[in-house]
């Protein structure tokens, strides 16, 4: 780290080029997370000029940078998919997943975490830390994963670094510590950082990086800060004999203090917090920005190499577990597949981690994906080659000669590969174990807006599927809509814009459709008869039947209590047969019936004209008959919702799930500040629950749904229902 090194890290060789490392501890694979707006892409764009990986920083204000290639997000001036920027500092190849921030693109951040060995949460010091950068250092710090905290805008009006700090020291929790502290020249404007540790300078504020001894004003400044860094690693030292030394007036060599932070950073026990800024004492910097260089040292020399990150849990295609693996380049090959994505001119391109062994251009790998049917993703089992390798940088495909193990790389020309596939070899296929991925919760109805988009629209959703792990793709049978369940409105917009722009493809959106039921009001006889003499061979069936309601989830049961041989035996089948085929069409408004008992009790057959076709019709005008006799009940679904939420937005909840016709079973504590609520609510009245809920909590609340069956619609929905079918009819 700077603190250590003085900053003597050196560049890469040549603009635009990246070295290809030869071993596994050369590597550092960094994912950058924080909520929308904190300054993420912005921040890839000066580390990427501060090592020459590109000549200056993009344009971030034409939208034209180094990580986002794809048009939507140059559109849309926010970073949608997950982009791979790789840089190389003092000899080491940094791996930067620049993740989106927008809650709605949490597929493509938890691929990032997947691939990354180490997280850096940038947080803005303008707007603070919200909700879901709250719930994602969570979720960091239970697999363990390594993270600092860079803050980012301190330029802004509104920006306090000592503030952000104590923001950040109650929200993410213990071992949150300063490394180094912004300094201000004299017209208020942030030009330098001193270090903790070393107690030096490193002014930016000329548009270049020098450095110097702090002055004793300046030591007397950060004495608070400097006490409470070295406290906090002492408290992590596996040297149990520093925290007397240090509280017996002794002082610590800083070099032993350096040594000891760097340890806790990489296991995960202590987090570190730096400044940032694009802008030094009032004016835009040249490269490098002011706290790059302190970045890029933290992050080649604290975070962990991909060998101290273990392999994920690998078995057979079949599920036979196979032994654990190492991040050796000479293993056997297993990577993955964390992002998949199509370039109008190369094709599929496939971002990879190699886990082990060595991917090599031009080599056969078999190819396995599995457990993903329900959202559209087909399981599969294949055999592809593997085309050209690359470091991706925005648009530019850098060739490399192989992908050792720990790195990441961009594989061109997978053609069945999609994201969470796994890469193994022909002859030793593997899979690794799933990444834990949210389930889609925004439904949306589409229809091509013209027949001639009708054939490009099927290819065309495919391919999204293929490329979007958190999208699912479903042909409900019985509203016979086609439906994509998206992860939230501006996922929705993203996923429409692709089909429009990307794929040329028209459609149009048609209200969702809940699958309904019928359901008979009371009991009710009907009689069917089918009678018709038209020259030749006739049709002659006659059936009585009694239908009985039953409780919800009983099912359907068919009843012959035929007696004298009224329905011939050969017939009686016929008869339920014909009741079933009405069901499925319905009885009122064109929803399948469901718990019954039908009982057929009399009937007339001819010994000629009757068949089993006659008896069937005979049936279903029975059933039909015995509707119109009685109340047909509409029952829409109702689903079984666990939500979990900030305890501060308990109220507003449970006020939202009453106007939603939702029963409260219970609700009880959870971790981290958060209660479970557990309700019912009818389908109808949660289509959208997925945007409301994060608007009701700020970011904060989550929630799963399930089926639980199907009750009685209200009576004057029912009746608003059945007036739309018949104008539709």
């Amino acid at each position: 780290m700077a603190d250590k090194s003085g900053g003597q890290g050196g560049h890469a060789g040549a603009a635009g080029r990246v070295t290809t490392p030869s071993r596994p501890e050369q590597i550092r694979n960094v994912v950058l997370v924080g909520h929308t707006g904190a300054g993420k892409t912005t921040l890839v764009e000066s580390l990427a000029a501060a090592t020459g990986a590109v000549s200056r920083p993009g344009r971030v204000e034409e939208g034209t940078t180094v990580t986002d290639f794809d048009e939507v997000e140059q559109r849309q001036q926010r970073s949608v998919a997950l982009a791979l920027a790789p840089v190389e500092y003092a000899g080491v190849k940094v791996n930067l997943l620049d993740a989106p921030g927008y809650a709605d693109f949490v597929g493509d951040l938890r691929a990032g975490l997947r691939a990354a060995d180490a997280a850096l949460f940038v947080v803005s010091a303008a707007d603070g830390v919200d909700g879901s950068t709250r719930l994602l250092w969570e979720e960091c710090a239970a697999v363990g994963m390594p993270r600092a905290v860079v803050v980012t805008k301190l330029d802004s009006a509104r920006a306090d670094f000592d503030d952000m700090v104590l923001i950040c020291q109650r929200v993410f929790g213990d071992g949150v510590q300063p490394l180094y502290l912004p300094l201000l020249d004299d017209e208020e404007h942030v030009g330098g950082v001193i270090g903790l540790l070393s107690q030096k300078i490193f002014d930016y504020s000329d548009g270049e990086r020098t450095e110097r001894d702090a002055e004793e004003a300046h030591r007397e400044g950060v004495e608070n800060a400097r006490n409470a860094l070295i406290e906090g690693i002492i408290a992590e030292s596996e040297d149990e004999t520093l925290m007397d030394r240090y509280l017996g007036g002794e002082e610590l060599d800083v070099e032993v203090l350096i040594d000891d932070l760097e340890k806790a950073v990489a296991r995960g026990s202590f987090y570190p917090v730096l400044p940032y800024s694009a802008i030094a004492s009032g004016v835009v910097a040249a490269p490098p920005a002011l706290g790059s260089i302190e970045l890029l040292e933290l992050m080649t020399k604290a975070f962990p190499s991909p060998l101290e990150h273990e392999v994920p849990p690998v078995t057979s295609p079949e599920g036979k577990p196979k032994g654990p693996l190492a991040c050796d380049p000479e293993g056997p090959l297993v990577a993955e597949v964390v992002k998949t994505s199509t370039d109008p001119y190369v094709g599929r391109i496939s971002l990879v981690r190699v886990f082990s062994g060595t991917l090599r251009p031009d080599v056969p790998v078999h190819v396995s994906g599995h457990g993903q049917e329900a959202r559209g993703h087909a399981d599969h089992d294949i055999d592809e080659r593997v085309g050209a390798l690359s470091s991706p940088l925005g648009k530019q495909q850098r060739g490399i000669d192989a992908g050792i193990a720990g790195d990441i790389v961009a594989v061109a020309k997978l053609l069945h590969a999609e994201s969470g596939d796994t890469l193994s070899g022909k002859d030793d296929p593997m899979l690794i174990e799933q990444w834990l991925m949210p389930d889609p919760l925004l439904p949306i109805a589409i229809r091509a807006h013209a027949k001639s988009d009708e054939d490009k629209l099927s290819q065309s959703l495919s391919r999204l599927v293929a490329e979007d792990a958190t999208l699912r793709l479903e042909m409900n049978p019985e509203t016979r809509q086609l439906v994509l369940w998206c992860m939230g409105e501006a996922h929705m917009d993203l996923v429409l814009d692709r089909l429009k722009n990307k794929f040329g493809v028209a459609v149009d959106t048609v209200s969702h459709r809940i699958s309904l039921r019928e359901t008979f009001g009371g009991a009710a006889k009907g009689h069917g008869r089918h009678v018709k003499q038209s020259g030749g061979h006739g049709q002659y069936a006659i059936c009585d039947i009694e239908v009985t309601p039953l409780p919800s989830g009983s099912g359907f049961e068919f009843v012959d209590k035929v007696v004298g041989g009224a329905v011939p035996r050969n017939f009686i089948p016929s008869v339920e047969k014909g009741v079933r085929a009405q069901m499925e069409r319905g009885v009122a408004a064109g929803y399948p019936v469901i718990d019954l008992r039908v009982t057929l009790y009399d009937g007339k057959a001819h010994s000629v004209d009757s068949s089993d076709m006659a008896f069937q019709t005979a049936g279903a005008l029975a059933l039909k008959d015995a509707a119109a006799k009685t109340s047909i009940l509409l029952l829409e679904p109702v689903d079984s919702l666990e939500i979990q939420v900030a305890d501060e937005y308990v109220g507003a909840i449970m006020g939202d799930l009453s106007s939603r016709r939702g029963r409260v079973s219970g609700s009880e504590p959870g971790d981290n500040g958060r209660t479970v609520i557990r309700a019912d609510a009818p389908e109808v009245e949660i289509g959208r629950y997925a945007i409301e809920l994060r608007s009701l909590s700020h970011g904060t609340g989550t929630f799963t749904r399930n089926y639980l069956a199907h009750e009685p619609m209200p009576p004057q929905l029912a009746t608003k229902v059945k007036a739309e079918v018949e104008h539709e009819d």
